[in-house]
């Protein structure tokens, strides 16, 4: 199924055959697995691109290949893979422009024919046998959800070939094998979250994504797959509590060093130059940071990784533990793609997002994504994720790749409501200090209006500039004083829901000194920014002046006495 997805519109037969099956490949995983091949009788049409398919794949160069290694390109990444040249060669054969021929038999692939299987008879194996849907069925606009576990293989060399292959986010031709080493409805959520991203993009530089069972498992297998004993880590102090558990309970009993550093702000690049060793492996960002809003200069911090250690040298085929430059890695949860494309940026390595939040949107999965164009890099993650951690489950993959479909404008709402959210609390006589990147009063004012955009394409979109859903604030007093009034104004809401995580279509609160940041003692808690009165709020789709009315209702009564300060 090949077609050149940029032709102009014509009403040709073949015209229209092309249109329908671009729009199949950029939607779906391999349909390789899905017919019953001897039920099924090409078309003249669909005969013709049965003798053209195999050269192609054949010649399809993938993003990455390691030497020697069976090339990655299945169907379903056809039209954002192969190259002009290739493009134009087979909207040539396709009109018939070139003559035909026969292509000899590739070593690598899915063979024409599935293998043969008696048609069952007896009651017990027709219930344990395997009913495929006729043909038409990959027509469905949403995608289908597979639940198998292990795939069919055409012969014992077939299965050879598929566990001999290194490691990758993505399979090729030779289709699946096991679930734990990819698996379709996984693979499918997992390109939308890389075109997201950027890195469909060959211009840009072609990469692929991982999809885990939450967003610290992501984070962790990022970490995991360049990290050994010996090595070491520089990481912002106001960075994600379970990121934080991880680095100073897991990998620095792991004979791994971690150094901390205030990475927020125009000083946050020099801070991290400063924290670099000869043996730095990572450094590690979080922007916006959680839960204190404040904003990392991304460019600032490639631009002095690149200076120190020098630009990346990433060649396919090689170990992730190679190269001399640290992976930079950036958690960018709070302002997903739409606001943040952290792959654009000159020297950042991986891109790490917790799904579970506003990616998936709903509340109703746990799920985590990472994204990067270096090739040794996702060999390693992706041989983290087969042994240790695990992939994304079929359903969840499903239920996320429905939630990315609403991205967009779901986005836009977080931060129109949250705008005036932020203005009612920033004049509020209960409110210490306001952390939204959208008010003038946010330390890192200068910096927002370049990292968030909006969903913008290029700097000529029309747009409604926004800046995320999230805030945090501070009521007004010290120490117990702080936490008691924090602890009420959670307490008190009636709209905004107690709970935590963020990102969904209802708006939630918290407490971080009192609930998810009680695992760091108060010195390093407030050397991070998290104050005993900060609360963080994550603005929903709810009407605006409902949630505003909430939260002021709240702030009053603060106080038993009505907050009287």
């Amino acid at each position: 199924r090949i077609a050149d997805c940029r032709r102009p519109p014509s009403n040709s037969r073949k015209t229209r055959t092309a249109e329908r099956t671009c729009s199949n490949l950029v939607h779906r995983p391999s349909l390789a697995n899905q017919y019953n091949k001897s039920t099924y009788r090409p078309t003249p049409i669909k005969q013709k691109m049965k003798l053209i398919l195999p050269s192609f794949l054949f010649l399809g160069v993938a993003a990455f290949q390691a030497p020697n290694a069976f090339h990655r390109s299945t169907a379903l990444r056809v039209a954002q893979e192969i190259s002009p040249e290739e493009l134009a060669s087979a909207k040539a054969k396709f009109n018939g422009d070139a003559a035909e021929e026969e292509v000899e038999e590739s070593t690598s692939g899915l063979r024409k024919e599935a293998p043969a299987h008696a048609k069952p008879k007896s009651f017990a194996t027709k219930c344990a046998s395997l009913y495929h849907p006729n043909v038409g069925a990959e027509r469905g606009l949403a995608p289908p959800v597979y639940f198998g576990s292990t795939f069919l293989l055409d012969d014992a060399a077939h299965g050879a070939r598929l566990h001999e292959k290194r490691e990758a986010p993505y399979t090729d031709d030779d289709g699946f094998v096991y679930s734990r080493w990819g698996a379709p409805t996984n693979e499918a959520a997992a390109l939308q979250i890389a075109a997201l991203e950027g890195v469909d993009d060959p211009e840009k530089g072609l990469g692929r994504c991982l999809l885990f069972n939450s967003g610290m498992s992501a984070i962790t297998s990022a970490l995991q797959a360049v990290l050994r004993a010996g090595d070491h880590v520089v990481a912002p102090y106001t960075v994600y509590g379970g990121t934080y558990e991880f680095l100073t309970e897991f990998a620095d009993q792991w004979g791994i060093e971690v150094t901390f550093v205030d990475g927020a702000g125009p000083e946050g690049p020099e801070n991290y130059r400063k924290a670099f060793k000869e043996n730095t492996r990572v450094v590690y960002t979080e922007t916006p940071a959680n839960p204190t809003m404040r904003l990392t200069d991304l460019a600032g911090v490639g631009r002095v990784v690149d200076e120190f250690y020098g630009k990346a040298d990433d060649k396919p085929g090689t170990s992730q533990h190679d190269r001399v430059r640290p992976y930079v890695m950036v958690d960018g949860t709070f302002a997903t793609p739409y606001h943040q494309r952290v792959l654009d940026v000159p020297g950042i390595d991986v891109s790490i997002h917790s799904a579970t939040k506003y990616l998936g949107g709903h509340s109703d999965i746990l799920a985590g994504s990472v994204t990067s164009r270096s090739e040794p890099f996702l060999h390693g993650c992706s041989k983290v994720q087969k042994i240790i951690t695990v992939p994304l489950n079929p359903m969840d993959s499903f239920l996320l790749a429905r939630g990315l479909k609403t991205l967009d404008v779901r986005m836009q709402r977080h931060g129109e409501n949250a705008i005036k959210v932020a203005r009612m609390l920033d004049e509020h006589p209960m409110v210490a200090q306001t952390f939204y990147p959208g008010l003038d009063s946010h330390p890192d004012r200068n910096l927002s209006d370049s990292i968030f955009r909006s969903g913008r394409d290029s700097d000529d979109d029309e747009y409604v500039q926004t800046y995320g859903g999230m805030i945090s604030f501070i009521t007004v007093g010290e120490g117990e004083d702080a936490l008691r009034r924090a602890r009420n104004v959670c307490e008190r809401l009636r709209v905004i829901n107690l709970a935590v995580s963020l990102g969904g279509v209802e708006s939630l609160c918290e407490h971080p000194a009192s609930m998810t940041h009680t695992m760091i003692s108060r010195e390093q808690r407030m050397a991070g920014g998290l104050h005993d009165g900060l609360i963080r709020v994550s603005i929903g789709l709810e009407k605006a002046e409902d949630l505003v009315q909430d939260l002021k209702n709240a702030l009053d009564n603060c106080d038993e006495d009505g907050c009287v300060v």
